[in-house]
Formats: structure tokens, C-alpha cells, sequence
């Protein structure tokens, strides 16, 4: 890349245009990293940046998650690189030289030595400008080590998130002897550029800079300079407890975030008389928010992404309603979670929510940065898990519903398919974690099929794990879902049952579903038997009561032959559709774990016994 000396505006559009991030890319090509690829660019980025951490690296560099290598060309045809992971491009590598973007340095802004200037310089150099030497603020410790064409970063005064990356023009040694005149640095990219654009367009959070915040109130400021400032500079605000980037602005109360009102409405003397005006279903739409944020903030890791919301509900957000108080989505204005989810991430960008396998949604991401998150207050934990075991009705316990998740064992025959991920006979996976497996070992035996990328190449290994004898000398090729599909079905299904609050039980084979049955009693009288109540963790005396309640007729609890520790719930008529309303609706049972609807009474009057 061309070092330009000119500053004037048209050597200014020059510079934009030569720049990584100055003008619109076209896209060549985008396509995951593989894991040899992964481990290389590792010991490149090691060698480049050599403050970043090996946890550090590890982070930037997953080993699972996907990693992407998008290969553009910029305004002027430079061919460049781009490392994207989570949608945002962390690396660019340009003539054989790899460089942060801003995005990367947001998360480690000590990777590179720092330049520091003035919030209206930032405008130029976004304009196209390098940074000139007359701008650059210079603090108690002197400029940065430097030599001639090293990586700098350049920040703004009182916050030490970068705003724009490039390369010395000179040693920080020849910028003393020069009486810091000239330019300073090349600028390769900024906060803005179309590289920035290429990401989610997020702001530069605000990382508090001690040695130069003092400085802005000591400098004398144009009206210009002083009305631009005025529009990117706020006092600074205190941060969320743990937190290391705080929010680049403090709002008025009155702008202030949902987060941000119930921590100033909890230290405020009307919150009671405001309670006491809103209604039912408001005050349940605020529980239901209080929990959801607290979940997010205290409960919910990344490493847990994806979570099933059903997951997120009952393991997480309930654990979080505070003590005297019960959460009940049906009394909130949302009525069911996903409208209630639709809406966080709507419009306020918390989570992202995607139906991975049908019917059944998923929280994929979180934003940890969000205001709604970062401002909010934690109660401590004895607020919410000391909570005293809330009793309703006749002295029934609240239920929650098991969270069931249907698992896959490593068989013996298909050990051999696994060994690259180190798993062995009996690892016991879930579908996705089979998936991604199948997936890297295609890949990384390249047996993607060139003609047709649909197909996979049969090798030895997948022969032996997946195809019958009479397939041997046919098959060369699967399709994609043959697959996946081949080789869960060849593996040992299993289930794990998690209830909220206790260590998840792990069983071989298929869960037992709740049976429903009718059976005569002698002069053509009906009875309606359940089994299997035990599985889901309901208490069949509960089961017993609610239904008598529900239908007004009798019932007994009967051991079930040869079933150690199963009760048989029986109760009088065919109450079918009574009791399966009773499971969907008030236990929250879903309709998959439930058997026997057909036996309910078909139309016509309800006869009298």
C-alpha cells in the first residue's frame, strides 16, 4: 500500500480509497476455516501479536465454533482477507500481513501500542486523513514504543476503545526529534469504514483512559470542536458491578433503559404507590422482564448457547423470581414465551431466537453488552434461590415440567467414525454435537464430492460404519441427510430427563410415555387408568386430587403389576380428554409424552352413569 505525505482533501480521498476499509468490497469467496487452518493462523496471530493470551487465542479462535474466511477485493482492487467470527470480522490480512479491526480490539485494547488524539480528529481520519503528529496527545508516560511500519492503534482521549488501526510512519524516537510534525500514522482502517460496515456496526464501547480523561476539561476548545464533543462526549458512568466496559453515554432518567428504570425505581419512595396502580397483568409483564434479565445476566454462560428457550424458562428464569412472588406467562400480556422472546429480541436486540430442529426454538445468541444487561442490578443469590417453596391450592407444590432431550451413544461399530473427536463407545452426545462431528470429518478427509456438493464421498471408515454388505460394491456416494440420518439411526438412543434444580438423569433407550387407557368395570361401566406419572416427575396422589377436583367423580391409586415404585392412577367415566387437558394445559406436559387421545368419547351426549 502506498504511504501518501499530501493532507490535503483530494490526497485525503486517495488515502480512503487505498485503505483496507475505504471503499465497498466485493466478495470472492466465504468458507469455514478448517481445524489444520485454525491451528496455523493460531501460531500466525501468536507471532503478530504476541501480547494476546493463549486463552486469548483460543477465544479468537475456536476450536467449534464457526470461523470464517472471506476473501474480498477492496475499492481498488487490493485483495484482502477478512477473519470472521460471530459475524464480525476480527482479522484482515493485506499483502501478507494480518491486522486487528476495530471490532477485535474493542475486546483487547492492549494488544497494540496506542496513539491517543482528539474526539474532533476522529472525524478526519474517517474523512481519510493519517493521523498527523500535531493531534496526537501525548500523556504523562510519553508516546508508545514504536518502530517505523509497526501496528498502532489510535484511541481518543479519555476512553481506550480503538477507533481506527495503521501502521507507523516513523519511530516514536524520530517523532520526538522532529518536534511531533508531520504524520504519524498510515491509516489502514477505521471505526465507520465499510471493513467496520462488513460486521454488526456496534459503537466502540467505553473503556475509562485515567491518563488522559483529565485532559479534555484542560483544553481550550473551538466552538466547532466544542459542539462535535458535545455530541460524542457524556460524563462518564459507573459501570455494572464485574463489569470492565462501561456504556459510552449516561442518559436522562427519563431516556434511561428498561434495565436501568427498575434499578431507579427500586431506590425510589413512589415505586410502591406505582405498583399499587398497575394492574395485574402489568405487574406480571415486569416480573416476567426482572426474571428474563436476571437469568441472561446471572445464570446463562456462553459456552450454554444454544439453550432451548423451554430450557432457559424453567431451569433459569424461574430460579430467578424472587422470594413471595410466582411467574406465570399466561397472566402477562405476552401469554406465551416465544411472543414474550420475539419481542426481546425485536426490540431490544437482547437475544437471538432460531427454530433449529422443527417446532422446538432455541436461544443462539445473547447480547452481554446490551445497556439492558450491562446497567442492571443482581439481586444476591439467597434473593432468589433461598426463596421459600411457593404452595398452592391444597397445599400442592408448584410443578415444572422436565426438560427431556433425546440423546445418541457411540456404538461400537461406528467407534471408529468418532476417534478423530476423541470419543469413544458410550460417549453420549446430542444430535447437533453428531452432526458437527460427521461434518469436520467429511471435511477434514475432503470428501466433499468437487462435482456436486450435495454428495459425500464414501471412504473406507464410512463403509464399515454406515453401509450394509449389499451396498458395498454400489454405494460410492451419500446425500448430506442419508448421512446424518445413517448414523444416528446405527447409534444407541437415549434420553436425559433435567428437572429445575436437580442434577439430570441420563437412560438408555426411549422415555415411556404417560399411558391413558379406559377399561370396563363390570355392567358396562367405564374407568380411566394413567401410568407413568412417575417418569415426569408428577406425583400421582396430586394427579388424583386435581382430576377429582376437575371432574367431580371418584378415584384410587392402584400399584401397577410388575412395576416397582409406579402407581396406576384410576378414576371413574371416560375422562380421556379431561385428563389430557389436565397434562397439556396445567402440567405443561407436551402432547409428544402423552398417549391415548383417541380413546376419548367421539361427539354425541356425554351418557350418565
Amino acid at each position: 500500500m502506498d504511504i501518501k505525505n499530501d493532507s490535503s482533501a483530494n490526497q485525503n480521498r486517495t488515502n480512503q480509497e487505498s485503505r483496507c476499509g475505504g471503499g465497498a468490497f466485493r466478495v470472492k469467496s466465504n468458507t469455514v476455516l478448517k481445524g489444520s487452518d485454525r491451528r496455523k493462523l493460531k501460531a500466525e496471530l501468536s507471532t503478530a501479536f504476541p501480547l494476546l493470551s493463549p486463552e486469548q487465542l483460543s477465544e479468537l479462535i475456536p476450536n467449534k465454533e464457526e470461523l470464517n474466511v472471506v476473501k474480498v477485493y477492496a475499492h481498488k482492487g487490493d485483495a484482502v482477507t477478512l477473519y470472521v467470527l460471530h459475524k464480525n470480522p476480527l482479522f484482515f490480512e493485506l499483502e501478507k500481513r494480518l491486522y486487528p479491526t476495530v471490532y477485535m480490539l474493542w475486546c483487547y485494547p492492549n494488544v497494540l501500542p496506542t496513539f491517543t488524539t482528539w474526539p474532533p480528529v476522529l472525524q478526519k481520519l474517517m474523512g481519510g486523513a493519517d493521523l498527523m503528529l500535531p493531534g496526537v496527545v501525548v500523556s504523562s508516560h510519553g508516546l508508545p514504543e514504536v518502530q517505523r511500519g509497526n501496528t498502532c492503534a489510535v484511541t481518543v482521549v479519555s476512553n481506550r476503545a480503538p477507533v481506527a488501526v495503521g501502521t507507523a510512519v516513523i519511530s516514536s524516537a524520530e517523532m520526538c526529534s522532529v518536534d511531533m510534525k508531520g504524520r504519524g500514522v498510515s491509516i489502514l482502517h477505521t471505526y465507520m469504514d465499510h471493513l467496520w460496515a462488513f460486521g454488526d456496526k456496534s459503537g466502540p464501547p467505553s473503556i475509562p483512559d485515567t491518563d488522559s480523561e483529565g485532559l479534555v476539561a484542560n483544553i481550550e476548545k473551538s466552538d466547532e470542536e466544542e459542539e462535535l464533543e458535545n455530541d460524542v462526549e457524556h460524563e462518564p458512568c459507573p459501570s455494572a458491578a464485574g463489569d470492565q466496559i462501561t456504556d459510552p453515554s449516561c442518559p436522562r432518567i427519563e431516556d434511561l433503559s428498561l434495565a436501568e428504570k427498575e434499578d431507579h425505581q427500586g431506590h425510589d419512595e413512589e415505586e410502591t404507590n406505582q405498583d399499587k396502580q398497575k394492574s395485574p397483568q402489568e405487574l406480571m409483564d415486569a416480573l416476567l422482564l426482572q426474571c428474563f434479565l436476571h437469568a441472561l445476566k446471572s445464570k446463562v454462560k456462553k459456552a450454554d448457547l444454544p439453550l432451548l428457550t423451554s430450557t432457559f424458562l424453567r431451569n433459569h428464569m424461574f430460579s430467578c423470581c424472587p422470594s413471595g412472588k410466582q411467574l406465570d406467562i399466561k397472566k402477562s400480556s405476552y401469554k406465551k414465551l416465544s411472543k414474550f422472546l420475539q419481542t426481546m429480541q425485536q426490540q431490544y436486540k437482547l437475544v437471538q431466537v432460531k427454530e433449529l430442529s422443527k417446532g422446538v426454538e432455541s436461544i443462539v445468541e445473547v447480547d452481554w453488552k446490551n445497556r439492558e444487561l450491562r446497567y442492571l442490578h443482581v439481586p444476591e443469590e439467597a434473593d432468589v434461590e433461598e426463596a421459600p417453596v411457593q404452595v398452592e391450592r391444597d397445599g400442592e407444590k408448584p410443578y415444572h415440567p422436565p426438560e427431556i432431550t433425546t440423546l445418541y451413544s457411540v456404538s461400537a461399530r461406528l467407534e471408529p467414525l468418532f476417534l478423530e473427536a476423541n470419543k469413544r463407545k458410550g460417549t453420549v452426545l446430542q444430535p447437533s454435537d453428531v452432526r458437527s462431528i460427521i461434518t469436520d470429518y467429511v471435511k477434514n478427509n475432503e470428501l466433499v464430492d468437487e462435482n456436486n456438493k450435495n454428495y459425500v464421498l464414501i471412504s473406507p471408515t464410512l463403509c464399515d460404519c454406515l453401509l450394509d454388505k449389499s451396498e458395498y460394491q454400489e454405494v460410492d456416494a451419500l446425500k448430506w441427510d442419508d448421512l446424518f440420518s445413517r448414523t444416528l439411526g446405527r447409534m444407541q438412543e437415549c434420553y436425559k430427563v433435567e428437572f429445575p434444580g436437580q442434577a439430570p438423569i441420563t437412560k438408555k433407550g426411549h422415555i415411556e410415555p404417560i399411558d391413558i387407557a379406559v377399561a370396563s368395570r363390570g355392567s358396562n361401566k367405564k374407568v380411566t387408568t394413567i401410568k407413568n406419572l412417575e417418569v415426569y416427575g408428577l406425583d400421582p396422589t396430586d394427579v388424583s386430587v386435581a382430576l377429582q377436583r376437575k371432574v367431580q367423580a371418584s378415584s384410587v391409586l392402584q400399584p401397577v403389576p410388575g412395576a416397582k415404585d409406579k402407581v396406576l392412577v384410576q378414576i371413574q367415566g371416560n375422562q380421556v380428554q379431561q385428563v389430557g387437558n389436565l397434562l397439556l394445559e396445567h402440567y405443561q406436559i407436551p402432547r409428544k409424552y402423552i398417549q391415548g387421545f383417541e380413546k376419548a368419547p367421539k361427539g354425541g351426549k356425554k351418557k350418565q352413569h
